[in-house]
């Protein structure tokens, strides 16, 4: 694994718990969450709704 240099570690740090925070401010609240996994965008959450709309907001399709 490559070394970091101090100052990059600690960014990465900064924003790794950055999106820790978020969340679970999100799960506390009860909203979904949009998070990438396996090369696609997963809904988690309670309320993560069903079905994902595959198309992006400027009308190109997400797959």
């Amino acid at each position: 694994m490559t070394q970091l240099t101090p100052d990059t570690q600690e960014m990465l740090d900064s924003l790794r718990a950055a999106v820790s925070e978020t969340l679970e401010r999100k799960q506390r609240l009860g909203h979904y969450a949009v998070i990438w996994q396996d090369d696609k965008p997963m809904l988690i959450g309670e309320d993560a709704p069903d079905q994902v709309d595959r198309q992006s907001p400027g009308g190109q399709a997400l797959d």
